[in-house]
């Protein structure tokens, strides 16, 4: 029995790798650039024109006004790896100026044309997919193949909305007279504010500029100032693809003055957000001043529900990909693992065998599967809920502590006995550490996986049919995956209820939130 479970765990560790590879080659070259030292691959990133630091505006590339500069670190080893313009209002203002002026005729021109247009910077995208992929790893810290996933992944996104671009549709409406005609139009709704968040630094912001710019709008792109690199990088590329100047802005630097600057113009005319459930209010707050269009795509606190029936091999690949891809650094992260007690033991003997398999390192090194956390409050604040933990009751099954390469490494953890009423279990981790609730009957997992103000995403595993379907109804959660860990695609809707957020990003339904419904009422046509 001892073998046999040995075996499986071996076989989920190496599934695991897989999916956290999504199946990408790299040439013999590319690695061995991605082995190269930090400063020899900034050398060559910048000779090739993707390591910008200054921001956008109007399509041309500017520093601060004031000069001053902030500096982009590697968290994997605390080194600089550039200093960035750190913008503020007056820029923030030009930016939303240049992007109002390009909103006419951007908006004008065919929808076939903001297509082909689209889709050529799709395609350079996937072109430098390799070089994204090391700027993601240099400043976000995640493993170099996981990196390019997320370039593939981004990428999706334009690729999709540069195809749906052309399927806008209004609708005509049978009128109750017979000399009238009723028409409904759907119409860009302006200028965009794009805030995103340090976690995907490049997908969080094609989700949201592919839909945007293919109903027509523009935008002003504040990503976030621990990961401005592959924003940069982005935008360059979107240049290079004939998207005009104005259209794509970037500012990046102080925070609150430039999503001020945001809120308070009355030329922007939505803001559309991905982060913490705390500023998501903020945002949303301050929005109503002009009374804004708002998307918001916020914090989770992700049940994954093990039941006594459930297949263990695939439970197990299921929990690994969901909870540790990224190092725990998602907002659909398995937040909360929720174990029958028919499969306790067994599923948390063979989960913790499988964690303590899994290499940490730089994101460059080969066969590292979690990185490093984006910086020191982050290591804190995941050690601080580990010790609440510990301190109410609950087992360190594996690691539990800061990792021994240091900086801002944490072991892969798994906490045992934890209850719902402990820290871990009600706010969100965002780290590599993996609660586990005991529970008895189907009931009791709905109460404890709703019993939280969160509703992004929750993961169901069961061989049952029916269950699958009674549970996934009674999930109060925007995304629910069945026997499977990593759900988002380009192709189906992401949001959540409850405090997670409003509006949905990716899909045909993502075009919705970039657009405005106009009614047209023609008389006198009979």
């Amino acid at each position: 029995m001892m073998k046999r479970m040995m075996m499986l765990t071996r076989t989920v560790v190496n599934r695991f790798t897989i999916v956290q590879s999504h199946s990408l080659r790299c040439h013999s070259q590319s690695r061995r650039q991605m082995s190269m030292g930090s400063e020899s691959l900034v050398s060559r990133l910048k000779s090739c024109g993707l390591l910008q630091t200054k921001g956008l505006i109007g399509g041309k590339w500017v520093d601060a006004y004031d000069g001053r500069t902030i500096e982009v670190h590697n968290p994997a080893n605390g080194q600089v790896i550039a200093s960035v313009a750190c913008m503020g209002d007056k820029e923030t203002k030009d930016a939303i100026s240049a992007a109002y002026d390009a909103f006419a005729p951007w908006s004008k021109l065919t929808a076939a044309d903001r297509s082909n247009r689209l889709r050529n910077w799709y395609n350079l995208l996937i072109q430098h997919k390799e070089e994204l992929g090391q700027l993601i790893t240099l400043e976000q810290g995640k493993p170099i193949k996981e990196a390019i996933g997320e370039v593939g992944y981004g990428a999706s996104f334009i690729e999709f909305f540069a195809e749906e671009a052309k399927r806008v549709y209004g609708d005509i409406i049978p009128a109750t007279l017979s000399d009238r005609r009723l028409f409904v139009l759907k119409q860009p709704v302006g200028v965009v504010g794009v805030v995103t968040p340090w976690n995907f630094p490049l997908a969080m912001i094609t989700r949201k500029v592919g839909p945007a710019l293919a109903c027509g709008c523009t935008v002003v792109i504040k990503p976030s100032e621990f990961t401005p690199l592959t924003a940069l990088a982005a935008a360059e590329l979107a240049l290079q693809s004939g998207i005009p100047p104005g259209v794509l802005n970037v500012v990046m630097g102080d925070a609150p003055k430039i999503g001020n600057s945001l809120l308070e113009s009355s030329q922007v005319r939505k803001i559309t957000f991905t982060g913490s459930t705390a500023v998501g209010k903020k945002l949303m707050a301050g929005a109503a001043e002009t009374v804004k269009k708002v998307s918001l795509e916020l914090g989770g606190n992700a049940p994954c529900i093990v039941f006594d029936d459930a297949d263990l091999e695939v439970a197990l690949k299921g929990s690994l990909a969901t909870k540790f891809r990224n190092s725990g650094q998602t907002c659909v992260c398995a937040n909360r693992i929720l174990v029958q007690e028919g499969i306790y033991e067994k599923f948390t003997s063979a989960f913790s065998n499988a964690v303590q398999d899994l290499k940490v390192g730089n994101g460059f090194s080969e066969g590292v599967v979690q990185g490093p956390l984006i910086n020191e409050a982050a290591v804190q604040k995941v050690d601080s809920f580990v010790q609440d933990a510990i301190s109410k009751g609950a087992k360190v099954l594996v690691g539990g502590k800061r990792h021994s390469l240091g900086f801002t490494f944490y072991e892969p953890t798994i906490i045992g006995d934890v209850k719902n009423e402990m820290l871990i279990a009600r706010q969100e981790v965002f780290g590599p550490v993996a609660p586990v609730i005991r529970f008895k009957t189907e009931e009791e997992a709905i109460q404890i996986a709703n019993d939280t103000n969160a509703g992004l995403a929750a993961y169901i595993f069961t061989n049952s049919m029916k269950r699958s379907w009674r549970v996934a109804e009674a999930l109060e959660y925007g995304i629910v995956g069945v026997n499977e860990g990593l759900v988002s695609t380009e192709v189906a809707p992401f949001g959540g209820y409850k405090q997670s957020g409003l509006g949905r990003e990716g899909s045909k339904y993502g075009l919705d939130e970039y657009l405005e419904i106009k009614y047209v009422c023609m008389g006198n046509m009979g």
